[in-house]
């Protein structure tokens, strides 16, 4: 009888021993498949975003600026700085060069930025309110002249877009967007602004939008004015 109660108990304890490494094993299979399954969504969204580079969120939290210059705030009746930028064809494009015809800017977070940048540059360059003999617009990235030419092949509905690439960041330190409230990543990476100027070279109208909708007609109205 003793042996036999003492074979039943040893059952119990080796079952309970083998379960407790099952459960131990499940876990460990579980945080290993999580931490596969992160890796490549952020492999998959890089590839979305024609960037290839393994240490993107690190570059995109990595500050370009300590602080905001208080450019913005008080921007609107100010010359509009230059700038010397590319164009997805290498082109040099210089704001100044464009004296004679209002201009919209509209500097944005860029490729990482979908669906919301991706539609608004898609808006403004497939617009002729934006892209007259009157007025011109542009969209303003920190990326790659690399990255968009990946995702103009795949969307061809920003064929039409006229992006600057300003990979320095200074256009943008210079018009102070990368601390505004529509940023995600403060220093680094502009946001959602928008810029009209005048024939004059003056700016008439910045809005920073947090709610990062497209907003033609708000600025076709604003052109309207001047």
């Amino acid at each position: 009888m003793e042996d036999n109660t003492f074979r039943i108990k040893k059952k119990y304890v080796y079952a309970g021993f083998i379960g407790l490494i099952l459960i131990v094993g499940f876990f460990m299979y579980s945080l290993g498949g999580n931490s596969g399954r992160a890796a490549a969504g952020t492999q998959e969204a890089e590839m979305m975003n024609g960037n290839p580079s393994s240490n993107s969120m690190a570059d995109h939290h990595k500050p370009f600026q300590e602080k905001p210059s208080g450019f913005f705030e008080t921007a609107v009746g100010k010359k509009a700085p230059d700038f010397d930028l590319q164009d997805i064809k290498g082109n040099a494009v210089k704001l100044s060069g464009y004296k004679g015809k209002n201009i919209v800017l509209f500097f944005n977070e860029g490729s990482m930025c979908y669906p919301a940048c991706w539609n608004q540059i898609g808006a403004l360059a497939n617009d002729n309110r934006f892209n007259s003999d009157n007025t011109i617009s542009f969209s303003i990235v920190v990326d790659s002249q690399a990255q968009w030419k990946k995702i103009m092949q795949q969307v061809p509905q920003l064929s039409n877009s006229k992006i600057l690439f300003d990979t320095t960041r200074k256009a943008s330190s210079d018009y102070d967007v990368l601390f505004l409230e529509s940023s995600m990543h403060k220093g680094t990476y502009p946001g959602h602004t928008y810029f009209v100027i005048d024939k004059e070279g003056i700016i008439r109208y910045t809005k920073d939008d947090q709610s990062m909708t497209i907003r033609n007609n708000e600025l076709a109205a604003e052109l309207e004015k001047l």
